[in-house]
């Protein structure tokens, strides 16, 4: 669990198209070569210390033949963004993937003091 202890508490949200692989063939709807996509997402403000992120798909199109196989995750998460990683494996083909993300976290107050 992740305690906030601060007075201003930042909340930032958005939606990001990740790849569409149908039009031209690509890895994910081919179902060659490598099965992740990684992309970086930067804050529309720095928090203060890094932030908690949730991301879900808020999109899939995926092929009817196989499995639907998908893991999204958020990785590398720094105050200033982090990075969204979607995987599929076996013969899963995906068309195309949104993904929606949501941080929470603690923002900087002109009044914060710092210690040196």
């Amino acid at each position: 669990m992740k305690k906030l202890i601060n007075q201003i508490i930042g909340i930032d949200q958005g939606d990001t198209i990740l790849f569409s692989d149908f039009e031209e063939g690509g890895d994910m709807w081919t179902g060659k070569g490598p099965r992740l996509r990684r992309k970086s997402i930067a804050f529309s403000n720095a928090f203060k210390a890094p932030p908690c992120v949730h991301v879900s798909l808020s999109m899939w199109d995926m092929d009817t033949v196989a499995n639907a196989r998908a893991d999204v995750t958020s990785e590398n998460v720094t105050v200033e963004g982090f990075d969204v990683v979607f995987r599929t494996w076996g013969d899963t083909r995906v068309a195309r993937a949104r993904v929606g993300w949501l941080a929470i976290g603690p923002l900087g107050h002109a009044d914060d003091w710092e210690l040196y």
